[in-house]
């Protein structure tokens, strides 16, 4: 069917996975002549890509719901993705959904659109999470200077807090030869930076199996995708969005230290930095290896941003083990956190356990781990004071001024000046101002074109 004429909208929650996901669907809108609104303008179809990881989802998903139907009551209304996939009748009792759609129905979405009558009742699609064994590929253009490309999905990890694998299935990754045949179609709409992401990246290659002298291995490797990427032209940079500590080797490291176009940026989730709650927790790795990484990193590429994930108020989490983690983490050399308050969710492990933290305890924690984090931010942006960093400029005007990030991942401000719009242009960083990001000013040339 042909829908020339008709709008969509689309709300993304969560992940850069997510983003890709939602422009992938985009397109297919495009492709059947739907024209895309900004989500607080009126549509004919309002989609809603969901997140499992989301504080009170459904709070959010209602409160999202409501605000599209002011623009146009009349609207098809489609809620996909991950807390779709986890809670589809929660989802279908918000007045005003029209369809529910999982992990795998979501990239068919157009097969449930009815634009002739509003619906009195949600339609709820979505398979068996184990029958989610197959690979969607996704990246996003078109809003950003920078892409965000889907190179793998799921997690056969077993994380006792976690419920991605429930929501997304078992780990599964696309070829390197489409990897690099998305990262070329990319490289054509001219975005400059390419950001890889997944739900487990490490994990690439995993189920891809062949026989070498009569043992089994892995056909590729996700070190096998990052050196093939680097021999892309036309795409000037690419970073690697997550990638657990156990997965990270010294042979990727090292590459990136030497890599053309892979920039010195890791971000690498910890959640604990006491080895009991590691344990508790089953993660693949205690802190003794973390720290190995991080040092390793900085030996080779001191300039290097490293973010850091921690969950704080984990079932059992005593004082003592709570001050475990902060002190690991005020002793690394590490560039800024992403702190989570733990929060119970169903069918997990964690839900079930006893020692449950008192939430205002959480809160005290989650918030001093937030002041170490901008104490750790302002330390790395006074390191990169007085330097010349390459900075890509996006498009957004914002009151006069222009902002980009560095390859380091320092996001750095100037003047708008429209010639250097998503130009990597190198820039002498130069000031802080009162919102801690860093001013620049023009150190020579932009950098390329």
């Amino acid at each position: 069917m042909n829908y020339e004429g008709k709008s969509v909208a689309f709300h993304t929650l969560g992940c850069k996975l997510n983003f890709s996901e939602t422009s992938a669907i985009a397109r297919l809108f495009a492709e059947k002549g739907f024209v895309k609104k900004n989500f607080n303008e009126a549509a004919d179809v309002y989609v809603i890509n969901t997140c499992s990881v989301t504080e009170n989802a459904d709070k959010e998903t209602k409160s999202i719901v409501k605000n599209a139907l002011k623009n146009n009551p009349e609207a098809f209304v489609a809620v996909v993705g991950c807390y779709a996939q986890l809670k589809p009748n929660e989802i279908a009792k918000i007045e005003g959904v029209d369809v529910v759609l999982g992990a795998s129905e979501k990239f068919k979405l157009l097969n449930y659109i009815d634009l002739s009558q509003k619906s009195t009742h949600a339609i709820v699609h979505n398979c068996d999470i184990d029958d989610v064994n197959f690979f969607v590929d996704a990246y996003s253009v078109g809003d950003r200077t920078r892409s965000f490309l889907k190179v793998q999905d799921g997690c056969d990890y077993s994380c006792t807090f976690c419920t991605i694998p429930l929501a997304r299935g078992s780990s599964r990754s696309d070829t390197i030869q489409n990897v690099i045949s998305n990262a070329k179609k990319i490289a054509t709409s001219g975005v400059k930076e390419i950001v890889l992401t997944g739900v487990n990246i490490g994990d690439f290659g995993h189920g891809q199996v062949v026989e070498v002298d009569g043992r089994k291995k892995r056909e590729y490797t996700f070190f096998d995708l990052v050196k093939a990427l680097d021999e892309i032209e036309g795409v000037e940079r690419f970073r690697i969005s997550s990638i657990e500590p156990n997965l990270l080797s010294n042979e990727i490291i090292e590459f990136v230290a030497h890599s053309k176009k892979f920039v010195p940026h890791f971000h690498i989730p910890l959640q604990s930095g006491s080895n009991t709650i590691l344990k508790k927790m089953k993660r693949r790795y205690l802190r003794e290896l973390y720290a190995e990484r991080v040092a390793t990193i900085k030996n080779l590429m001191p300039d290097c941003c490293i973010g850091v994930d921690v969950l704080v108020g984990f079932p059992g989490e005593t004082d003592a083990e709570f001050n475990e983690t902060y002190e690991f983490l005020n002793q690394l050399d590490i560039s800024y956190l992403h702190v989570f308050t733990y929060s119970e969710r169903a069918n997990t492990p964690a839900g079930e356990m006893k020692d449950v933290i008192p939430v205002n305890i959480r809160k005290q924690r989650n918030k001093m781990l937030r002041i170490l984090s901008a104490k750790k931010l302002r330390h790395f942006y006074e390191k990169n004071l007085n330097t010349i960093r390459s900075v890509l400029f996006e498009h957004e005007d914002r009151n006069g001024f222009m902002f980009g990030y560095s390859d380091n991942y320092v996001k750095v401000k100037l003047p708008y000046d429209a010639t250097v719009v998503n130009r990597i242009t190198d820039i002498t960083i130069s000031s802080f101002d009162e919102d801690g990001l860093l001013n620049g000013e023009f150190a020579r040339v932009p950098a390329s074109i």
